[in-house]
């Protein structure tokens, strides 16, 4: 089933390189905040996880925090 894109471009943005990285996009229940969830490939429960909020405050600093979180992965080789 195909992912239902998010409504900010650069929250999408960040998503789709999460993905890139071999991060899952996992769709949450009908919270009023978290839109998703991205997982690292790490399956383990020390793997790494990142909320996705519907609608955040300031959207491109979100997506910033998303590709930050997605850099900091120690599962996929990540720099720190």
């Amino acid at each position: 089933m195909k992912r239902k894109k998010h409504h900010n471009k650069e929250i999408e943005k960040a998503i789709k390189y999460a993905e890139s990285k071999d991060w899952r996009f996992k769709r949450v229940g009908k919270s009023s905040h978290t839109w998703g969830r991205l997982y690292c490939a790490e399956e383990s429960r020390d793997g790494c996880k990142i909320s996705i909020w519907s609608t955040p405050r300031v959207p491109e600093d979100h997506a910033n925090q998303i590709k930050k979180a997605v850099n900091r992965c120690p599962h996929n080789g990540g720099l720190e």
